[in-house]
């Protein structure tokens, strides 16, 4: 999920005016989007950290309970009602073709090694968008506008940034098993992009303590970008086996986009069951909540295990296939995220940011 923010001339304080707490939904959602979904990866990171073996029963329950599942969330937006269909019909009916056809391409003409390649960098740059647009969801919420200054990205981005150099630096051989190839990395590139973060974000600690000292309540816009820097820092530069640092940023990362997704859907039928949108109106509501988990959980079971079967009937090249199918769709689900989730878009911001129905 790619939730994206228009620029605004930057503001010189980067605490919101208000003194609201800035509940996206209700305490209850928001300390479980926030701190749930973090001490999740956080588990996750600890558990194999201090058993290796465990990373396999762990990435399991991860694809199958949330990766799977924040994919098929992505559906919820685009095709489970008429009207959305018809919206992005493009993305559902024709991307498809022209992302395995470049995935091919791509993994016959330079080689397999690239898809993987390609995967980690770019699972990088969505992760990170996604966590700079639920930021800004929290911002606005707690009354502050939509903040395009250096200092906000420096914060978002740049721990991020210092974590993807690292790795490259680290140039690890395989990824989840997989021949990866890194853009050189020289560590003095890697220490003097990291003191440069690492004053920023002094920068915007002491911005954010005097902000404090005079009076400003610390709100959920705060909390979740410490969050966000644990995450980052645990997955990218805590945790030296680059898997396990991705299993922290990827369970993270999923359990919020399936809670992100939950809230539009129930956010935009906050007044009920919407006649012409039954199915989805019906899942959406705020006591509907295991049922739309499990329709989407079923949904992606079915989906992912048919495609498991139909490559194990192709034994004669089953990883290469394996590996081109399904980064056809996670390459699928970076761009329509990157095209449905604008916050600038009024249908967006009011189904993420308006005033919820907390039944």
């Amino acid at each position: 999920m790619a939730l994206a923010s228009a620029a605004t001339p930057a503001s010189p304080v980067l605490h919101p005016a208000s003194r609201s707490v800035g509940w996206l939904r209700s305490p209850g959602f928001d300390l479980l989007l926030v701190g749930g979904t973090a001490g999740l990866g956080i588990a996750a990171g600890l558990a194999v950290f201090v058993d290796a073996a465990l990373f396999a029963p762990i990435l399991l329950a991860d694809l199958w309970l949330l990766g799977y599942h924040h994919v098929i969330s992505t559906f919820t937006r685009t095709a489970f009602d008429s009207e959305s269909f018809q919206r992005y019909r493009h993305l559902l009916i024709w991307l498809p073709f022209f992302v395995i056809g470049a995935v091919v391409a791509v993994g016959t003409g330079i080689g397999l090694w690239m898809i993987p390649t390609v995967y980690l960098y770019w699972q990088w740059w969505h992760y990170t968008r996604q966590s700079y647009g639920v930021a800004q969801l929290y911002r606005r919420k707690a009354g502050g506008a939509a903040d395009g200054s250096w200092g906000l990205k420096s914060v978002i981005y740049g721990l991020p940034l210092v974590g993807i150099l690292y790795r490259s630096e680290q140039a690890s051989e395989t990824f989840l098993g997989l021949s990866v190839r890194w853009i050189p990395m020289h560590p003095a590139v890697v220490i003097a992009v990291a003191v440069v973060v690492g004053a920023a974000l002094l920068w915007w600690s002491t911005r954010q303590w005097m902000a404090w000292r005079g009076g400003q309540r610390i709100g959920m816009y705060q909390w979740y970008l410490l969050s966000h820097l644990v995450i980052f820092a645990l997955g990218y530069l805590v945790l030296r086996n680059i898997n396990h640092g991705w299993l922290v940023i990827n369970v993270w990362h999923n359990a919020q986009y399936v809670m992100i997704v939950w809230l539009y859907n129930n956010n935009r039928f906050k007044s009920g069951v919407d006649p012409a949108h039954r199915f989805l109106s019906t899942l959406s509501q705020g006591r509907n909540v295991i049922p739309y988990l499990v329709v989407c959980l079923a949904i992606s079971t079915v989906a992912y295990l048919s495609i498991g079967e139909i490559l194990g009937t192709m034994s004669f090249a089953a990883l290469p296939l394996a590996l081109i199918a399904f980064q056809t769709v996670n390459f699928h689900h970076y761009i329509v995220d990157g095209i449905i989730w604008k916050v600038r878009r009024p249908a967006i911001r009011a189904n993420l940011v308006a005033k919820s129905k907390a039944a």
